[in-house]
């Protein structure tokens, strides 16, 4: 079956750590893969996520299969950490899912079922699985403006005069914080006008939220989905819990559809244990249940919020001392808006030669098209990463 059959290309990111890992200098600075890194460069086991293990090693007494959507009570918790109080529970339907990317699938493969006409419009860039996974489903997509090179910012007109080609019944895929690979987050305003956009054309948001707490914090990460799901009849939503606790190996992910109540959100219910039971049946438990009892525990809720925002907090402070940095080493203010940026992410700007030349010269490991990870900072790496910078990108 295989001996005619030409592998395909090693994901960029994948091939990026492979490369890293052969590298032998000690030096070498990973800024590609999308990991947080502590102030010692470690990817640390959060203490909450430890404490909650320990008690559930404690407790559970069977490995037996839950549902196929994933436990009612870790469904709950998620929806109350992404939506708040901005929508009732009975408007929301839920499943568990491996990881976030397997939320994005499963959303995606739901739209192919219900509406197989309708086109799904993707920021310009984004993350480069988007696009993958739309064009393995065989959709029809389209791109809208989104990041602003020449000023590290965001192309809020380019934007929304292209979502103004929307049809009834397209979905728009939107970063719900920490937009990767850029770094440049919308507004309230920004939300409140893409939700305008959807009640006059009856477009579907589909918010892919990967990093809440990682940009201006739990609540504030969370305000452009929640504006979608008290303005609109439904909202599509994946969300990750790889980055906000941790859990990178665990693959903890969930989609939450608000739709209508009653017949609406039973069929929708429906659809996604159908979506699970066709895809992998049920969802993985353990990480879930991990973060189930942090989010229904006080104790545990606030020791994890705590590191959670000493973990933004990190972040923030490497973009700065980058900006910084940059500015001394260039005598000016190019790289100012990465202080700006929300996240692990932000382009630089550099070319695929420019991002070879940091690896093969320096030791500088980021994506091909100038994407770096702010999270894989420390503070002996910020100088000499922008002393590189500067003299690659003069």
């Amino acid at each position: 079956m295989f001996e005619t059959v030409t592998p395909p290309e090693p994901d960029k990111i994948i091939r990026l750590m492979g490369m890293f890992a052969a590298d032998p200098r000690a030096d070498k600075v990973d800024l590609g893969v999308g990991v947080y890194r502590s102030p010692e460069g470690k990817t640390p086991v959060m203490a909450a996520v430890k404490a909650a293990e320990r008690a559930i090693w404690e407790r559970q007494e069977t490995k037996g299969y839950v549902a196929l959507t994933g436990d009612p009570g870790f469904l709950d918790a998620m929806r109350r950490l992404v939506l708040g109080d901005a929508v009732p529970a009975a408007r929301v339907a839920g499943a568990g899912t491996p990881g976030g990317t397997g939320a994005v699938r499963q959303v995606l493969e739901t739209v192919r079922r219900l509406r197989p006409d309708a086109t799904v419009w993707i920021s310009d860039p984004t993350w480069p699985n988007h696009p993958a996974i739309i064009d393995h489903l065989g959709q029809a997509r389209r791109t809208y403006r989104y990041y602003d090179a020449a000023t590290g910012g965001i192309d809020r007109d380019g934007m929304m005069a292209d979502l103004a080609g929307v049809a009834a019944g397209d979905v728009i895929l939107l970063h719900g914080c920490c937009h990767n690979p850029t770094g440049g987050d919308l507004t309230r305003g920004d939300w409140e006008a893409v939700a305008g956009l959807c009640q006059r054309t009856g477009a579907i948001p589909f918010v892919d939220m990967a990093y809440q707490g990682f940009g201006a914090g739990l609540e504030a990460d969370a305000e452009g989905v929640r504006v979608l799901a008290a303005a609109l009849p439904e909202v599509l939503i994946a969300a990750s819990c790889s980055k906000n606790f941790g859990l990178y190996r665990e693959r903890v992910g969930a989609v939450l559809i608000v739709t209508g109540e009653g017949r609406a959100q039973a069929a929708a219910q429906g659809v996604l244990a159908g979506m699970n039971r066709q895809n992998f049946a049920f969802p993985p438990d353990h990480g879930a249940r991990v973060v189930q009892d942090i989010l229904s525990d006080d104790a545990l809720g606030a020791m994890w919020r705590e590191e959670l925002e000493g973990m933004r907090r990190v972040m923030e402070g490497n973009r700065a001392a980058l900006a910084a940095a940059l500015r001394e080493a260039t005598g000016s203010d190019r790289f100012g808006f990465l202080g700006a940026h929300r996240g692990m992410f932000s382009l630089i700007g550099a070319s695929p030669a420019q991002v070879e030349t940091l690896r093969e010269t320096h030791g500088i490991y980021l994506v091909g098209d100038g994407r770096m990870n702010v999270a894989g900072l420390t503070a002996a790496a910020i100088p000499r990463v922008a002393r590189a910078v500067a003299e690659v990108l003069a």
